[in-house]
């Protein structure tokens, strides 16, 4: 929906204030948080969900970690364009709060856990697992057992990747080398198949609810009205107090009831999300309505092309998990072919929209406009390699602090792992007035870095905060497991990271934007954060740990890999960053004064 048209569509309620800003923003903070109440517990339980429950190893959990992630962020691109010409965002938001329920309340359907299995010549063995409680945490004394003729084998892991079995009396009764050995898990391929349904029903509805929500916001501003970004920051501590709330809530739901409560509190809260946009009671009148050029009402076939988007997304996890990884040292081209469908859609969707959004532009709008729009798309394109390593979150982060972090903390409580999560919301609710403040302090001064300072910083944070992870792994004692502080200081500069960013981006959005297509590109915002997401799928993958039956069987050598690419990705991050900081001022001189 564009600012213009909203405009001229204002309720005698915009008067009001909450905080200082238009009071409708109370509101859209509500929804927001609830929305991401669901979003991010359900986020902190997925990946440990894929891994424990349905056995399906760090490769392919982190896989289709990465595709859902991408599709919620590519979604949006058409719901802000379907928005800004047939629905408006009130109809489009409440719509996607609908399909994300449903989806929620799918996946507390999983059924019994996977059995899983190992092979090796030529023969199937089962793995028992003792103690076992399908739960987000395991229990302290779980342990799989490899049944090889009858007889019960303990699995440990070697430095060189290889396995012994030790028999009852502790001998090795068996070492398998490195490689030898095939592990996979016994399930019930409906539930998979629900699993996988579940999440595209979540990607087709964010896509309606994440654009619009956020230009709804923006509508509450008039052109030039510094408050802006201080609305967008208030709206992010929304973003963050749900989130915080999600991943502790979810997780304990969990492990206290089982998958389907954590998942089923997140069907819970969007169905409240709905209902407080349904029944506004007038406070949001004038805010996301119809386009007055929409002409004759197109919202059910919207709504049903929506539906046929599922079983559309579904092939395309189903072809995620089949296509193996491409070939080493095929190239760039063999790279890019080998890719799944959907790395193919994404890049190619991402190679076309953002040369076309700027011819269009170049066309359409002025000589400032045109600028204005290259230095957003430059900054678009940045933001890719930033979402690629802050959302490492629902990864390969959650695996690590699963499986090599010390979740006790300071011997006061413990937390488990999806918990840890909630450290970069809680930092954002505490930082996010500071850094508000700080850049106000600075602005007065005019000291104020300028946006594309700000993503530099944000850029290089997200690496230094990688950095701080490999340092605490240097103080592990015998049980290879990094305290737990370090991992909350990886989430703390992560989080200064993100203020950088994010809410900065979310607004440079509605400022650069040529007004009549500032949802599609709130849509392009999202698309190059899909690009991320996919990518953060496979930087994940770069850390896999070899599991026999969903167990890691060295812990040593799994805290290796993990530093190790931690340490690679962090200072690509900080170069990336320091080529951004040196271009900077050309982009400032594209922007022609926006700040």
């Amino acid at each position: 929906m564009n600012e213009n048209s909203d405009a001229t569509m204002r309720s005698p309620a915009a008067a009001r204030q909450w905080l200082g800003h238009p009071a409708q923003l109370a509101r859209l903070f509500s929804i927001e948080m609830w929305e991401r109440f669901g979003f991010y517990g359900m986020r902190a339980l997925l990946t440990l969900y894929l891994t424990k429950h349905f056995v399906l190893g760090d490769h392919a959990a982190t896989g289709i970690y990465g595709g859902y992630t991408a599709l919620v962020y590519l979604t949006p691109l058409a719901g802000g364009l379907v928005a800004d010409q047939y629905l408006g965002s009130k109809r489009s938001v409440k719509f996607g709060a609908l399909m994300m329920a449903a989806g929620y309340f799918a996946l507390a359907f999983g059924g019994q856990a996977a059995q899983p299995w190992v092979e090796f010549d030529g023969v199937r063995h089962a793995v028992t697992v003792e103690h076992f409680i399908d739960r987000p945490t395991s229990a302290p004394d779980e342990r799989r057992v490899l049944m090889v003729q009858g007889q019960p084998n303990q699995i440990h892991g070697n430095d060189d990747g290889s396995i012994d079995l030790v028999a009852p009396d502790g001998h090795v009764s068996r070492h398998l080398a490195a490689g030898s050995t095939k592990d996979g898990a016994t399930r019930e391929e409906w539930r998979v198949a629900l699993m996988l349904l579940a999440l595209s029903a979540v990607a087709v509805g964010n896509g309606f609810f994440k654009p619009n929500i956020s230009t709804m916001v923006g509508a509450l501003y008039a052109v030039g009205d510094r408050r802006r970004d201080a609305g967008f920051t208030i709206f992010y501590m929304g973003i963050n107090l749900g989130s915080a709330i999600g991943q502790v809530v979810a997780p304990f739901l969990a492990d206290r009831f089982g998958w389907g409560a954590g998942f089923g509190s997140a069907a819970a809260v969007m169905l409240l999300a709905w209902g407080m946009l349904r029944f506004d009671g007038g406070r949001l009148a004038g805010y996301g309505e119809t386009p007055a050029r929409a002409g004759s009402d197109h919202a059910w076939r919207i709504y049903g092309l929506a539906l046929l988007a599922i079983p559309l997304f579904y092939l395309l996890f189903a072809n995620l998990m089949e296509t193996p990884a491409p070939v080493a040292g095929a190239g760039l081209g063999g790279y890019l072919l080998g890719l799944p469908l959907m790395g193919k859609l994404l890049c190619g969707t991402f190679v076309i929209a953002v040369p076309g959004i700027l011819l269009w532009s170049w066309r359409a709008g002025s000589r400032v406009e045109f600028q204005m729009m290259v230095a957003a798309m430059v900054l678009i394109t940045f933001n890719t390699v930033f979402w690629s390593l802050f959302e490492q979150a629902g990864s390969s982060l959650t695996l690590f602090a699963d499986r090599n972090t010390n979740l006790s903390f300071l011997g006061l409580f413990t937390l488990s792992a999806p918990q840890t999560q909630q450290f970069n919301s809680l930092a954002i609710i505490v930082l996010a007035p500071v850094l508000g403040m700080v850049w106000g302090w600075l602005g007065k001064r005019g000291w104020e870095p300028s946006i594309p300072v700000k993503f530099a910083m944000g850029l290089i944070g997200v690496g230094g905060g990688f950095l701080f992870l490999v340092l605490g792994a240097h103080f592990v004692g015998p049980d290879f497991k990094v305290g737990l502080l370090w991992l909350a200081g990886l989430y703390v500069i992560h989080s200064i990271a993100e203020l950088c960013l994010s809410p900065v981006g979310l607004s440079m959005i509605t400022k650069l934007a040529i007004a009549r297509i500032v949802g599609l590109m709130m849509g392009a915002w999202y698309l190059a954060m899909a690009m991320g997401e996919y990518g953060a799928g496979l930087l994940a993958q770069l850390a896999t740990v070899k599991t026999v039956g969903g167990e890691v069987t060295n812990l040593k050598l799994s805290l290796e890999i993990y530093t190790t690419t931690y340490w690679q990705i962090g200072w690509a991050s900080v170069m990336v960053g320091l080529v951004l900081l040196a271009i900077s001022p050309l982009l400032k001189r594209l922007m022609h004064g926006v700040t």
